[in-house]
């Protein structure tokens, strides 16, 4: 104990003071505009954001965010993670391209992608024009319709790579036996599919719908690099609400609330992953 407590101090001041704190500053109404007059509001910081629209509708598009991400990625890594689980010649230089975009840190995958969608000099213009899918260039951030799915799409190439490795350490835990006790039953290749590397894969899932999940809600990098919630309110999520009410509009009181609320939403969703896919594992 006595090794361990400066370790536990240093803890205790970085980790759990703050997270204490701010728990205690959701329940007074805590403005930077008048530091001196900070009442104390009980729950009335949590009962207004019920009755607050804008934050329904960051609610709202953080869900449809989180589901398009988690959705793709988890496809798209099964995809890849069956693809790399087969012997071929260049399944290591594969393996290796694959964590380039995990190893590229979050603000620069943002700026890279912000090049990328740019109107004026971005390489998806560049290549939709040269392949003649558009006969101008396009201002892709500037279309609410398609924002929250650009971004969604910088998100998934970020992602794919460790959700990827996830499902791989999966496949490979699977024991030979089983595929060929399953061939001599007679079982198609679509039979075996799923009726012996789906649920084999289940801890490998529930980690990636677990992480990524909790990923995509709190997600605030590329939201703050290429949009800062915009056009208008359409990438305007819960994480981005947060930023600007806490150090924009400078009202910590409510911005530690909705943090809170971030908070407890994550912990439910990740209950009931644990609870549905690790049912059985």
């Amino acid at each position: 104990m006595l090794f361990l407590a400066p370790v536990m101090a240093v803890l205790g001041a970085v980790a759990v003071f703050p997270i204490a704190y701010s728990l205690y500053i959701s329940f007074f109404s805590m403005k930077l505009t008048r530091p001196n007059r900070t009442p104390f509001v009980g729950l009335k910081n949590y009962t207004d954001l019920l009755a607050d629209e804008a934050f329904w509708g960051a609610v709202w598009r953080t869900v449809s965010f989180s589901l398009v991400s988690v959705t793709a990625i988890a496809l798209i890594a099964l995809l890849v993670s069956l693809l790399l689980n087969q012997e071929f010649r260049g399944r290591r230089i594969l393996s290796t391209i694959l964590l380039v975009p995990w190893a590229i840190p979050y603000v620069a995958n943002a700026l890279m992608w912000k090049w990328i969608y740019d109107s004026s000099y971005g390489a998806l213009n560049g290549l939709l024009y040269q392949l003649d899918f558009i006969d101008k260039y396009m201002v892709w951030l500037g279309d609410q319709d398609k924002t929250l799915f650009l971004i969604a799409n910088a998100f998934v190439w970020k992602e794919v790579p460790l959700a990827t490795i996830l499902l791989l350490v999966s496949l490979k835990s699977i024991p030979s036996d089983i595929y060929s006790a399953a061939r001599v039953d007679g079982a198609t290749v679509w039979q075996r599919f799923v009726h012996v590397t789906l649920p084999a894969m289940k801890p490998g899932f529930l980690l990636v719908m677990i992480y990524e999940t909790m990923m995509a809600i709190r997600h605030f990098d590329l939201f703050f690099i290429l949009t800062e919630g915009g056009p208008g309110s359409a990438s305007h999520v819960l994480s981005w609400h947060i930023y600007v009410e806490t150090f924009r509009n400078l009202s910590f009181g409510s911005g530690a609330a909705m943090s809170y609320v971030l908070a407890i939403a994550t912990f439910a969703l990740s209950y009931l992953f644990i609870r549905t896919l690790g049912r059985r594992i």
